[in-house]
């Protein structure tokens, strides 16, 4: 299936997510923050589905927001923006299945704040983290500082939304930020060699440990 540049397949009870919108860095739009919204419900609720994979074509997992329409910002579409990004969040975090992003080049803003929201974090060594909200004079979105907050602590969570700087790969890792590092043109095949070992584990188990480290 397949809604406004985002894929949704179910392959041997993995539910592979794909971000597809190579040519702006997968920076999601309103209707792809709708059907990743959507994508990640039907993997909830699909009983032949064991685990979940979250990842992007192209050479960025997700830049962020599409902020090539700003200029049409209003208070009811702003409303609009956020709601469909906590409906997005919040069924990606509800999943009471194990999920793996699988990330590299730009990870931004809500970007980062959905690959956050996964149980695990296989970056590519190409990977940049960064909160950049505060460069478009927004407050961080999609639970951003709660998940960096549970991550690192108050101080360095605020340091890196106050910044907005870039982290590399290897120093999210240092941070507890990744699970691992892996050269680029392994991400793809790991990352789903992972999620299908998790897959194969006990799917209740391991979503009701979810749901008591939440």
């Amino acid at each position: 299936r397949s809604w406004m540049s985002i894929h949704y397949e179910v392959r041997e009870a993995v539910a592979v997510v794909t971000l597809d919108r190579a040519d702006k860095l997968n920076a999601l739009t309103v209707e792809m923050r709708d059907a990743l919204g959507t994508a990640f419900e039907a993997a909830a609720r699909d009983p032949a589905v064991r685990a979940v994979l979250l990842q992007a074509r192209g050479k960025a997992f997700c830049a962020s927001g599409d902020v090539s329409k700003m200029g049409d910002f209003t208070p009811s579409s702003g409303q609009t923006l956020l709601k469909l990004a906590h409906r997005m969040v919040r069924n990606l975090v509800n999943i009471e299945k194990p999920v793996v992003a699988a990330t590299r080049g730009a990870v931004a803003g809500i970007g980062w704040s959905m690959a956050l929201a996964c149980d695990a974090i296989i970056a590519s060594e190409t990977a940049q983290f960064s909160q950049v909200f505060r460069h478009v004079g927004l407050v961080p979105d999609g639970g951003a500082i709660y998940f960096l907050t549970q991550h690192l602590g108050l101080l360095r969570a605020k340091e890196l939304v106050f910044s907005g700087r870039r982290i590399d790969a290897h120093e999210a890792l240092s941070l507890g930020l990744v699970n691992r590092v892996v050269p680029d043109e392994h991400l793809d095949s790991i990352a789903l060699a992972h999620v299908q070992e998790l897959a194969n584990g006990p799917t209740f188990a391991l979503g009701m440990a979810k749901r008591c480290s939440s």
